[in-house]
């Protein structure tokens, strides 16, 4: 897989920002088929900072009315990144 399709878009959250500032976690959305290997060399090469874990997730979808009409939207799976102490991503400095 291409790095640069593995990393689809940060979760911006009053959760993640805390993360961010207090515990130097980051959490993204990731394309279904990506690892944590993937993951690991995505935010290294995409952001220059040394990542010392990854934990991912699958976010099941959730069952949404359309009046009589019931669907479900899509699952998609979520990776929270922790990276070495000193680093981090200016993406979600003062936010």
């Amino acid at each position: 897989m291409n790095l640069y399709q593995v990393l689809v878009r940060p979760i911006l959250t009053e959760k993640s920002g805390f993360q961010a500032d207090n515990l130097s976690k980051y959490t993204f959305e990731v394309d279904g088929r990506a690892t944590r290997a993937d993951v690991k060399r995505a935010v290294e090469k995409a952001f220059e900072v040394s990542v010392t874990k990854v934990n991912m997730m699958l976010v099941p979808g959730k069952t949404r009315r359309w009046g009589r009409r019931v669907g479900v939207s899509s699952s998609w799976k979520k990776a929270v990144v922790t990276l070495a102490e000193g680093d981090s991503i200016q993406l979600f400095e003062g936010v």
